[in-house]
């Protein structure tokens, strides 16, 4: 049986969402558990587009569950988004998922969050994409009964992103900047979303993992399976870093809320006013341009630069302190090459070959680095 409350909006609970024409609908996917009496819920909130002809637009935070920065920008811009469909001001349909991953919501050991790898499988939530041509869309959702929790929470997320022109993906880093993981295939066009969002960096990526916006760029450059396309217009799916962890600040939210707004106007996806955009100013550069900083020994990290911070090669930027009190005790870690501290672990006590820190950099590392995602 089902209650509804007054003043409360009606919650349809769903295999598939489907929307309504005159308000915001907000659906619940129900993925069932892998073991009996569990299940996960998954709030989806549609807008409906007035015009057939606008993009449509799909937006999910918090695949990371403990990356919330994204989900905040997403409660501020669904306030806006509502206020312009009583205008008739949505032309194209928005999806929105603030919550995409329950199931990593729900994992904790000793009282920590662990959003990022399923505890049962130890898989990233954001790798292990179905790698599919968009015309093989429908297989997604066929025989998920054969899937495990997991699986279906993924598959159901693409599907729902496969139906968009314009697909972003709000994470965010440790301590970081703002930036994102672009693939070279929609850039520069992306460029508006860099300058709406204010980055400070973009990485162009090669497209070579099965991260949820690559998989969903794979499956547009694929449409004609077995063909390639090296260049998808009228067409964007991006990983948006929030800056970090800690940065879940209404300000902050606020901001950025009101940057995607400008970048869904400037769009076509919601009518506004249009300002002259901004114009792109941060270093855009491929993947093999980044510079990661990791501990040859375990210890206590002293930093000694900090993100925003530009250096030159050879400038001191931390020091290991793996055997304190003792002669030659502490190893001291130079830039390899001039570049702009992007990001830094919030760690102090880190692990030998732990990532430290991310340098962008205007040349490629010498480091050897295989096609795909810079980090499991």
């Amino acid at each position: 049986m089902r209650l509804a409350l007054a003043g409360f909006p009606r919650i349809k609970l769903v295999g598939l969402v489907k929307r309504s024409k005159d308000s915001m609908d907000i659906s619940e996917i129900i993925i069932p558990g892998d073991t009996p009496g569990t299940a996960w819920r998954l709030p989806v909130l549609r807008f409906a587009g007035r015009d057939p002809k606008a993009p449509k637009a799909y937006i999910q935070a918090a695949l990371h569950a403990g990356e919330l920065p994204g989900t905040a920008l997403l409660h501020f811009l669904c306030e806006r988004l509502r206020r312009a469909e009583s205008e008739g001001a949505v032309a194209g349909d928005i999806t929105i998922v603030p919550l995409a991953n329950p199931i990593g919501a729900a994992q904790s050991h000793f009282g920590e969050l662990q959003g990022r790898f399923d505890l049962g499988s130890r898989t990233n939530f954001n790798r292990d994409f179905p790698l599919i041509s968009v015309t093989d869309r429908a297989m997604l959702t066929e025989d998920l009964n054969d899937y495990p929790a997991t699986d279906r929470l993924k598959r159901r997320l693409l599907d729902m992103a496969l139906g968009a022109d314009l697909v972003l993906d709000l994470h965010c880093d440790d301590e970081s900047l703002q930036y994102a993981y672009i693939d070279e295939a929609f850039w520069p066009e992306a460029a508006d979303l860099a300058a709406a969002l204010d980055m400070e960096a973009v990485l162009l990526s090669d497209g070579e993992s099965s991260a949820f916006e690559e998989a969903v760029g794979f499956a547009w450059k694929y449409a004609v399976p077995g063909e390639r396309q090296s260049r998808l217009p009228g067409k964007l799916s991006v990983t948006v870093e929030l800056r970090g962890k800690r940065d879940v600040d209404p300000m902050l939210a606020k901001r950025d809320a009101d940057g995607l707004w400008r970048f869904l106007v400037a769009r076509g996806i919601v009518s506004g006013e249009r300002t002259t955009p901004a114009m792109f100013a941060g270093p855009a550069v491929p993947l093999d341009n980044v510079e990661i900083i990791r501990a040859p020994e375990g210890g206590a990290v002293l930093f000694h630069r900090t993100i925003g911070d530009r250096v030159a090669a050879g400038e001191l930027l931390a020091t290991i302190v793996t055997r304190p009190g003792q002669p030659d005790g502490s190893i001291d870690l130079h830039a390899p090459q001039d570049g702009l501290i992007l990001t830094r672990t919030s760690d102090r006590l880190v692990r030998r070959r732990g990532d430290l820190m991310k340098i962008v950099c205007a040349g490629p590392s010498k480091a050897a680095r295989k096609a795909g995602a810079l980090e499991s």
